[in-house]
Parts: C-alpha cells; sequence; structure tokens
C-alpha cells in the first residue's frame, strides 16, 4: 500500500473516529500499522481510541511509542497528559502536560490539561493560572471558562467562580455541566434557591447527568427536605451504579432521618466502590457513635480498620522533627479546623483562643473552610498565625505545619465532616493531640493524645477504646461562651396553666427506638404534656409519632433556624429529654443557659456520657440517670413539681455562670497545663 493510500485511510479512520465509530477506526488504524508499524499517526489516533474504550494501559503504551518516534509531537504529549491523568499518575502527566507547552507555547488545551493535573494535585492556584493562561489563547472555549469557576470554587473564590460558570453557559447554553458547577458554588455561598434552580436547569438540558441528581440533593438535604434529598441520590445512583460520593451523601441523608443501619449500608458500599477514599470510612465511624448497637470496641475496630486503609500507606512521609526541645520554653500551638465559625465547635474554641496565655503559648488556626462568617474573623483576631489552607493538599498542609514550626498540633474534627486526618497521618508537628469534635478515637497511631474528662471517661476505664492516650482535663471538656447567647430566660411556661412541655433540639438522627420508646412512656404518664422536636421535614416525622403512640397534635416538629431564633424555642421548653446513646452536648449547655433542665441517660460511650459531665459540673448529677426505667422516672417525677421546676428556671443560668463551664480562663490554664505535659514528655523522649 502506498504512502498516499496509508494516508487516505488515515483519514477514513480519524473521520469514523470523530463520528463515534470506535471500533472502526481502532480496525482501521490497525490496518495502517500493519502495513507500516511505525506509522506515527496511527499509533497517537490508536492510542486515543483504546483511551475511549477503557483500555489506558494499552494507549499509554501507544502513545508512548509514537512520540519516540516523533518527540515533537505537542498533541500526543498532551493526550499522552490526559491519560496519566486519568490513571493517577499525576506527576508523569503533568511533565506531558509541560513538554506539549514547551514544544508549542500557544496551545491552549495543553494549557487546560495542565490546570486539571494541577487541581487534582490540590495545586488549585496554579490550576486557576493555567486555566486563565488557555482562555487568554483561546476566549471563547467555554471548557476553559467552567474549569476555572471549578478551581476558584475550590480556593473559596465563589464570587468570580460564579462568573467564571456564567461565562461558560454565556458561550454554550446548553452547557448542562457548567449549570451544575454553578449551583455547587451558589451553595456554597448558601443561596440555595439559586443552587437548586442551576441544578434543575442542568437535568433539564441532561437527565442522564447523574452529577446533577447529586449535587441536587445536597441542596435538597441543605434546605431540610431530606425525603427529596434521598429520591435524587437514588436517582443519582439508579443512573451510575459505580457512584461512590452518591452513595455516601445518600448515607448522610438517611442518618439525618435516623435510618442508621440503612446509611451505614450506603456508606459501606461507597467504600467498596472508592476504598482509597477516606471520607465516606470517616462517615462510618461518626455514623456508628450514634448506633445504639455501637460498642466502644466496636468503634475503635473500625478506626484502626480507617488507619490501616487510608494512614499507615504514609508512614514513609513522616520525618524526624527538629524543634527545640527545652522543656518550658513558649511553645506554638497550631488548631486545624473546618469548624472555624458559627458552629459548635467554632463557639466551644473561641473562648479557649481568646484565654490562652499568650506569653507561654503563641496560637496558629489552620482553617479549612470554604466560607467566612463573622465568629471566622473573630478567630483570625485572636490567631497569632492565620493559614487559609482549605484549598491546599493534606501533604502541602502538614509541610505547612512543618514550616510554621509547629510543637503541638491539636485536631478538632475527628471523623466529622471536613476532617483532615491525613494530615496528622504524616505527623506534622511533634506533638499530635485530637479534641473537639466530640469524646471519641480517631483510630490513628501518628495521634500522641486525645483531650476527655473524669466524668466521660472515668479513670481506669474505657482506655482500650482508645488509639490515643487519655488526658483528663480536671472538670469537662467543654466551654461555653456566654457572649454568644444573650437571650433572655422566661418564666416558666408550664405556669400558663397548658401543661408541661418536654422537647429535644438535638440532631434528629440522635433519635432512635430507644429513645422513642422512652419519650413515649413520658408522654403518657402525663397525659397533658406535649413535645416540641428538632427535625427537618420528612416522613422521619410521621414515622416518629406513630413510635411515640400519642395524638399528633401534641408533637410539634421545628426545623433548623438561626441561633437567636432556636435560642428562643427554649422559651416554650419547660424539660429536656436527651438523646442516647449520643447525649446532647453543647445542645444540652443551651437548654441550661436558658434555664431548662436536662434529663440524660448515661451511656457505655465517651459521646454517651457527656449529659453526666455537662449535669456534674453544674452541680445536677441527680438529672443523670442509670437505665432508661430510672430516665422515665426522673423525667416524670419532674414534670409534677412545678416549683422545682421554677426554681430551676431562675436558677440555672446564675449556675452555669458560677460552673467550670463558662470559665474560659480556668478551662484554658486545664488545656495549657495538659500541653505541657504533653511537651514534656516529648522532650524526654
Amino acid at each position: 500500500m502506498s504512502q498516499i493510500d496509508l494516508d487516505q485511510l488515515l483519514q477514513t479512520a480519524m473521520a469514523r473516529h470523530k463520528s463515534g465509530a470506535l471500533d472502526q477506526a481502532r480496525d482501521l488504524y490497525r490496518q495502517i500499522l500493519v502495513q507500516q508499524p511505525t506509522h506515527v499517526g496511527a499509533l497517537h489516533y490508536l492510542g486515543v481510541v483504546e483511551h475511549q474504550m477503557g483500555r489506558n494501559d494499552a494507549a499509554v503504551e501507544l502513545i508512548r511509542q509514537a512520540i519516540a518516534l516523533k518527540p515533537d509531537y505537542p498533541q500526543a504529549h498532551n493526550n499522552l497528559a490526559t491519560i496519566l491523568r486519568e490513571i493517577g499518575q499525576l506527576e508523569d502527566a503533568s511533565a506531558a502536560c509541560r513538554e506539549a507547552i514547551a514544544l508549542k507555547p500557544d496551545y491552549p488545551e495543553a494549557y487546560n490539561t495542565l490546570g486539571n493535573v494541577l487541581r487534582d494535585m490540590g495545586q488549585l492556584s496554579q490550576a486557576a493560572a493555567e486555566y486563565r493562561q488557555a482562555i487568554a489563547l483561546a476566549p471563547n472555549y467555554p471548557e476553559f471558562h467552567n474549569n476555572l469557576g471549578n478551581a476558584l470554587r475550590e480556593t473559596g473564590d465563589l464570587e468570580n467562580a460564579i462568573a467564571a460558570c456564567r461565562r461558560a453557559i454565556a458561550l454554550r447554553g446548553d452547557y448542562a455541566q457548567a449549570y451544575c458547577n454553578l449551583g455547587n458554588a451558589l451553595r456554597d455561598l448558601r443561596q440555595l434557591d439559586d443552587a437548586v434552580a442551576a441544578y434543575e436547569r442542568a437535568i433539564e438540558l441532561s437527565p442522564q447527568l447523574p452529577e446533577a441528581f447529586n449535587n441536587l440533593g445536597n441542596a435538597r438535604r441543605d434546605q431540610g427536605r431530606l425525603d427529596e434529598a434521598i429520591a435524587h441520590y437514588q436517582k443519582a445512583i439508579q443512573l451510575r451504579g459505580a457512584y461512590a460520593e452518591a452513595h455516601s451523601n445518600l448515607g448522610n441523608a438517611l442518618k439525618d432521618t435516623g435510618r442508621l443501619d440503612e446509611a451505614m449500608a450506603a456508606y459501606r458500599q461507597a467504600m467498596a466502590l472508592k476504598p482509597n477514599e477516606p471520607s465516606a470510612h470517616s462517615n462510618l465511624i461518626y455514623t456508628m457513635h450514634f448506633h445504639r448497637g455501637s460498642t466502644g470496641a466496636m468503634i475503635r475496630q473500625e478506626c484502626r480498620a480507617w488507619d490501616r486503609q487510608h494512614a499507615r500507606p504514609l508512614r514513609d512521609l513522616v520525618h524526624e522533627h527538629d524543634n527545640d526541645r527545652s522543656p518550658d520554653r513558649p511553645l506554638r500551638v497550631g488548631y486545624i479546623s473546618p469548624d472555624f465559625r458559627d458552629h459548635v465547635v467554632g463557639r466551644n474554641m473561641l473562648p479557649l483562643l481568646a484565654a490562652h496565655d499568650r506569653r507561654q503559648f503563641q496560637i496558629a488556626c489552620y482553617g479549612l473552610l470554604r466560607r467566612h462568617d463573622a465568629m471566622t474573623t473573630q478567630f483570625q483576631a485572636l490567631a497569632d498565625i492565620w493559614r487559609d489552607v482549605a484549598a491546599d493538599s493534606d501533604e502541602r498542609i502538614a509541610q505547612i505545619i512543618r514550616d510554621d514550626k509547629i510543637d503541638i498540633l491539636v485536631d478538632l474534627t475527628l471523623h466529622m465532616e471536613g476532617n483532615r486526618l491525613l494530615v496528622l497521618a504524616r505527623k506534622s508537628a511533634p506533638v499530635l493531640v485530637t479534641f473537639g469534635g466530640y469524646p471519641g478515637t480517631t483510630g490513628l497511631e501518628t495521634i500522641d493524645y486525645r483531650l476527655t474528662d473524669p466524668h466521660l471517661d472515668p479513670p481506669g476505664m474505657n482506655d482500650e477504646f482508645y488509639s490515643e492516650r487519655s488526658i483528663r482535663l480536671p472538670d469537662c471538656f467543654w466551654c461555653y461562651d456566654p457572649k454568644q447567647s444573650d437571650v433572655a430566660v422566661n418564666e416558666l411556661p408550664a405556669l400558663g396553666g397548658g401543661g408541661i412541655t418536654f422537647g429535644c433540639l438535638n440532631n434528629f438522627c440522635k433519635v432512635n427506638e430507644s429513645v422513642l420508646a422512652a419519650w413515649s412512656a413520658i408522654l403518657r404518664d402525663r397525659p397533658d404534656s406535649r413535645m416540641i422536636i428538632l427535625a427537618g421535614a420528612g416522613k422521619h416525622r410521621e414515622r416518629t409519632v406513630a413510635a411515640l403512640g400519642v395524638e399528633p397534635d401534641s408533637v410539634e416538629f421545628v426545623e433548623h433556624c438561626p441561633r437567636e431564633q432556636y435560642l428562643k424555642l427554649h422559651h416554650r421548653i419547660d424539660i429536656v429529654l436527651d438523646t442516647f446513646p449520643y447525649n446532647g452536648h453543647t445542645t444540652s449547655c443551651d437548654a441550661l443557659w436558658m434555664g431548662v433542665p436536662v434529663v440524660s441517660l448515661i451511656g457505655q460511650t465517651a459521646v454517651g456520657r457527656g449529659g453526666l459531665s455537662i449535669l456534674s459540673n453544674i452541680n445536677l448529677a441527680g438529672l443523670a440517670a442509670t437505665t432508661p426505667q430510672h430516665y422515665i422516672r426522673i423525667a416524670t417525677e419532674l414534670a409534677t413539681d412545678l416549683s422545682r421546676l421554677s426554681a430551676l428556671r431562675a436558677g440555672l443560668r446564675g449556675g452555669m455562670l458560677a460552673s467550670p463551664l463558662t470559665d474560659a480562663k480556668r478551662f484554658a490554664a486545664n488545656i495549657e497545663s495538659a500541653y505541657r505535659q504533653m511537651w514534656r514528655r516529648w522532650c524526654e523522649n
């Protein structure tokens, strides 16, 4: 076959390739290679076809052969980079992109590919710069604007992310993926109605786009419309069964409705599909704490499995630290969290940071936030060093912490949403501590200590359930900040003659069959009583009323609301009924601050002893029951004693102010003493 015939055959093959007839194109490329095994174009394009048909190893080999024969082939280098990125060989992909650009500096597609690679590497600012270079060379390519929008969103530059997505849509009105990404940025800005509209437009344009249904589920979950969220996640999974993120998100929504067994099954499905993705595994671990069938040993076992799967492979990245080993010198303490904001963790940590002794402790905060609020500004003002690191890779954050010469790094998240435990898996400071998110264990062998208190973890009890060494603060795990809660206490609602109003404003995922059975007994003992429960809209409300066995009009459901409005809900509640096995923590402090006593049940795990800890610190340990029957008896007896309830209503706020729960200086001194103890041990070793 002559060269002219081969060239004509190549053109035919490329036309078939462009039309999507991949099998025919592949056969034609192979015919060319039978005649001329060193035909660079056929090798290159056959590699592209193999990639499109899912055979990436063969694709890489073919394109490398083409490059070996023709090193100055920028398109081949760029396509090689695309495939290497897809199979996770990011360093090699970056090198291939840069070679393509070196050969052809005005090659916009190569800049775009490099941006994609850098984004996968967590180098988001650099990725955005490459997308902008691609746009400068080809301003009318909607894909480049869409990709820029994604990178900007991940750096937290939401306004410019929205502008980039809107530009992509202006260039291509039917660009469903751009609508989907626009919705993501709007959701991050909490413009949920606009986000929903963007996702619905994406679905209208592309009804088979699973990402759109998954993201719409996220927005509906944020809005508290949980049944709709679940339906959207299920649709995403129907469209793409092997969709790990959608399975994990489905688990989150099921958890919110109290369907914990189904939630845990969804997380395990996500883990099976994507075993090296740690977030679904963390979701499983955190959810186990709410499940009445989970023991401390079971949770520890799953945490160990997390460590084996996700953290131990990073052990080679752990290096010795050269920090000054003087035991009594001033220390540099770092806190890492996604919750330096108006969040229960943020409200617990703010008084600590304000009360730290700056002569002995310099404070660094590593913020993992996409969105700042007024409380974030307070954290920034209190930090000696503030780093926004949400857009950085785990490896990069670990290096930043090392470069800052942090002596003690404190994780404030454990396995809650947004954790970056793999930063701590790299042993990014000499001493690592976990605290704040909830009293539990991470399972990481690299984390040295956990902070707790004598009520959560009585000395000699449960230490085998934690991978970290427990340091017990003398008083309490929590510090309540009265300055964040200035709503006045009102008169006891029951004095108005409407009967006793019980309430529970905990996260609804803490409500289970055992809790409902106890509440049912309490409500049936007082036929004139009613119950206020915090729960988003959905069928779980109907299930709750049925389980309580009371008239529907005696149960009122309220939704999440702004803090002042939430605190004012206590004006209508006489007694709070705590959840178990996961007690209310900060929510119980809120209730007590508002003059509402909390009846709790002591559990076997630390999260189930939070009620005991808080009540003990205001001399009300008698409201912490030891059995469900005891819990019912305490609540029913308290409900008959309006004089005691009135006295508690009038005195609880003063009791809080006189207790360790609101003594930030004492709390900070206790924690600083623990830090010094940890540091001296490190110096000795």
